[in-house]
């Protein structure tokens, strides 16, 4: 059987390989250059993908880290600044994940150009910050935008109007991978065109692909040469994710021998973050375990906050130089995710993909550093874009910080139903954003806007049943109320 097996698994691979050539030849020269190089990178991780059956992961040998291998971020912020935390800051460049597009959210073109606060966007408010960095402390950290095929175009038009900012920006591309059709393990790609019968038939693979474009691109070579040490990696739509001068002095800090390579920032689980990756030891080293790895029968295990009390933000701070060294050496060894997807026509592909911090198993002396809530700030919803928008949050210099005015510092929990899903119709739901400063927690379901300068306290839940529509008025102040029926208000 192990040799039929082996066989069968050289077979896809030759039919691979031959329909990828294929795919090649119907390119232009430039395009042909780059596509093999990111074939390349397919070819490693199909290769891989037809090795492995069954779960990565041996439950039984999950252990915790070890006391030493989270800090808490305290302990790190205890340790203070130097006089000289210019000259640290100018060994670090700043690197978002721009591979992603608005759809979830019903927006046209790249996620980080939507308006989340005062007229900014994501971009925009990345762009602040450094700007801030630069010019406070006379610095020089560079931006670098990881794009996608998907956002590349888009966004490379609106960086013109950052010429003037104090902030160098440089972009590279994720690569570019077939999706693969579940029944025939065969690109289902008919040309290298991305338009007409191929608009499905691509997708970028995960941010874990970071390494390898970022490497292939020369850029990493060029930050090295520029004498840069470190990158700050994180989501582009994690407005808590600003450069932390305690961490980066931590990393700069340690003695050369035991230089610490890979910093995960994590923070505590709640109970609406049970699917995040998380921290464990596994074979002597730290490890990201996550939901797709975990067998069936463990994951409810995984989901507990009491057995797993931390997940990965998605915050990295990682050596240059190791990920050249582990490049050059093929030695990045990250675990694939299997992700099937149905496209519209009803056909079932799969999507082979990687996540950047699995590799902290790879790289020395990594660190995960147990940092406060407020670092965790990702807009994946409307109901994520209510609360960035609102008083809860002040903007400053293109960070936003839990208002002074309210009590207590955790987040209010909003659900709002479908109505408000998309972007568009979200704001059109509301005269303008509900004071929140009081908020525990809102459900809005159905039919439902919000009237100039209402004021939401304790726990909220408005219900318009199916053909029913509620207008909350102008200047209504709901403390720990139910609201549901039909209540319309009507310009007379």
């Amino acid at each position: 059987m192990t040799e039929f097996h082996q066989k069968l698994r050289q077979q896809h691979e030759d039919s691979m390989h031959r329909e990828l050539e294929t795919l090649l030849n119907t390119a232009n020269k430039a395009e042909a250059e780059t596509s093999r190089k990111d074939f390349e990178g397919f070819k490693k991780l199909f290769h891989r993908f037809l090795q492995v059956k069954g779960p990565s992961i041996e439950w039984a040998k999950i252990n915790r880290p070890p006391e030493d291998s989270i800090q808490p971020y305290d302990r790190i912020r205890a340790k203070g600044l130097p006089e000289n935390i210019s000259s640290c800051l100018n060994k670090l460049a700043v690197v978002k994940l721009n591979g992603g597009l608005g759809t979830s959210m019903g927006c046209k073109g790249p996620k980080s150009l939507i308006s989340v606060r005062n007229e900014n966007t994501f971009l925009d408010l990345t762009v602040k910050q450094i700007e801030h960095l630069n010019t406070t402390y006379n610095a020089n950290v560079p931006l670098v935008l990881m794009n996608s095929f998907n956002t590349d175009e888009d966004t490379k038009k609106i960086l013109q109007k950052y010429k003037h900012h104090q902030v160098h920006i440089h972009t590279f591309n994720q690569s570019r991978y077939p999706r693969v059709n579940k029944e025939s393990l065969l690109p289902i790609a008919k040309s290298m065109g991305v338009s007409g019968e191929n608009a499905e038939a691509w997708y970028p693979p995960g941010h874990g692909d970071i390494y390898a474009s970022f490497h292939n691109s020369g850029l990493l070579d060029r930050l090295i040469s520029d004498g840069k040490e470190y990158v700050f990696v994180s989501n582009i739509d994690n407005l808590g994710a600003t450069v932390d001068l305690f961490i980066l002095q931590h990393l700069m800090s340690q003695p050369a021998d035991r230089r610490c390579e890979f910093i995960m920032e994590v923070t505590d689980k709640t109970r609406a973050d049970v699917k995040g990756g998380t921290l464990i030891q596994y074979e002597d080293h730290l490890r990201l375990l996550e939901i797709a790895q975990v067998p069936k029968p463990h994951v409810d295990e995984f989901k507990s906050v009491t057995k797993f009390k931390i997940f990965n933000t998605n915050n990295l701070w990682i050596s240059l130089p190791a990920i050249k060294r582990l490049q050059e050496q093929n030695a990045m060894d990250l675990e694939i995710i299997v992700n099937p997807k149905t496209l519209d026509g009803g056909l079932n592909v799969i999507q082979l993909e990687t996540a950047v911090g699995a590799a902290i198993k790879s790289f020395n002396n990594a660190l995960g550093v147990n940092v406060p809530r407020s670092r965790f700030l990702p807009v994946k919803t409307s109901s994520d874009l209510l609360l960035v928008m609102s008083n809860l949050y002040s903007l400053d210099a293109g960070s936003l910080t839990m208002s002074k005015k309210r009590e207590f510092p955790t987040t209010p929990h909003v659900k709002l139903g479908s109505s408000f899903t998309k972007v568009q119709d979200f704001l059109t739901r509301f005269e303008n954003i509900p004071d929140m400063l009081e908020l525990d927690h809102l459900t809005v379901s159905g039919d439902v806007t919000f009237g100039k300068n209402v004021s939401l306290k304790g726990t909220v839940i408005i219900i318009a049943n199916h053909g029913d529509r509620i207008d909350i008025p102008a200047g209504a102040v709901l403390e720990n109320k139910i609201v549901s029926g039909n209540l319309r208000i009507l310009d007379h």
